[in-house]
């Protein structure tokens, strides 16, 4: 029995040192994969389509805010809250056309992001069975790494395609 413990004493601390640890800095592989320039092109489209939509709305909000100036001294009370009431209104739905859009835009980028984290992360684990790594972490958010750990960056954008 003693012997058994002296054993596992002995044998279990050369086990811990015998993993096999990798880094790779994911925030630089996603700026690296192909997809972004499709994904980028995409949104600045949409982006593109709600400026246009925002830039005519703002310019019949301005229409009318100058119309109103101009006819304000001949406009009778009830016309004059009528007209304030439709430029307020016409504001609102400027600023709930902006927020909507930019949800849309979030979402879509989000939506258009996902297959590529996932392809990446893919990536990662692949390479991580294959090199036998017991843990592989990201350096963008290490405070240190060793000079023996090992960078499977190269390993990941051969993976993936990435040169």
């Amino acid at each position: 029995m003693k012997k058994l413990f002296l054993t596992l004493a002995l044998v279990l601390p050369m086990a811990v040192f015998a993993q096999k640890l990798g880094h790779i800095n994911t925030q630089e592989l996603f700026t690296q994969m192909p997809e972004l320039t499709q994904i980028r092109q995409e949104i600045d489209n949409l982006s593109g389509q709600y400026e246009d939509q925002i830039a005519n709305m703002q310019e019949e909000y301005n229409r009318k805010i100058a119309d109103y100036q101009q006819n304000e001294s001949t406009l009778g009370d009830a016309v004059k809250q009528i007209r304030q009431q439709e430029i307020a209104e016409m504001e609102q739905r400027i600023q709930l056309f902006y927020q909507t859009a930019q949800q849309d835009i979030q979402k879509k980028q989000q939506e258009l992001v996902a297959p590529v984290h996932e392809k990446m992360s893919k990536a990662i684990q692949e390479v991580g069975k294959e090199g036998g790594f017991t843990y592989v972490f990201d350096s963008a958010a290490t405070v240190y790494i060793a000079p023996d750990a090992i960078d499977i960056m190269p390993q990941v954008r051969q993976k993936l395609g990435i040169k």
